[in-house]
């Protein structure tokens, strides 16, 4: 069988393990004992670390969106045009006709005119 066979402890069998270089610490998983307990605690701190990040960022998108606060890049064309061109799309005009007289690109118009139609809070 080769290397990579599915088994618990075989690349530490041919002396296969993470030596770290850069820490104080003197952990090689390939010996046993300490240094592979050391090991597994800074890999269980990493993983939590990166739990919290995830949470962290979760709450400081949310806390804004409550608070009716865009969120994301600014909006790119003033407030009076996306109005002016949600009233032409009432009045039935065209996209195309709608990008031309308040100068905003059809690409543009249609996620801001789509966007009007989606439910808040989402």
């Amino acid at each position: 069988m080769g290397i990579w066979r599915s088994g618990r402890g075989h690349l530490s069998e041919h002396g296969i393990g993470v030596r770290s270089l850069a820490d104080p610490l003197p952990i090689n998983t390939a010996d046993e004992g300490m240094a592979r307990i050391a090991f597994l605690l800074l890999a269980l701190f990493a993983e939590m670390e990166r739990t919290f990040i995830a949470e962290r960022a979760a709450r400081a998108r949310t806390c804004p969106r409550n608070l009716g606060r865009h969120i994301g890049r600014p909006i790119a064309h003033p407030e009076d045009k996306i109005e002016y061109a949600r009233l032409l799309k009432a009045q039935g005009d065209s996209l195309g006709v709608s990008a031309a007289k308040t100068g905003i690109r059809k690409t543009s118009l249609h996620r801001y005119l789509t966007a009007s139609d989606q439910p808040q809070g989402k």
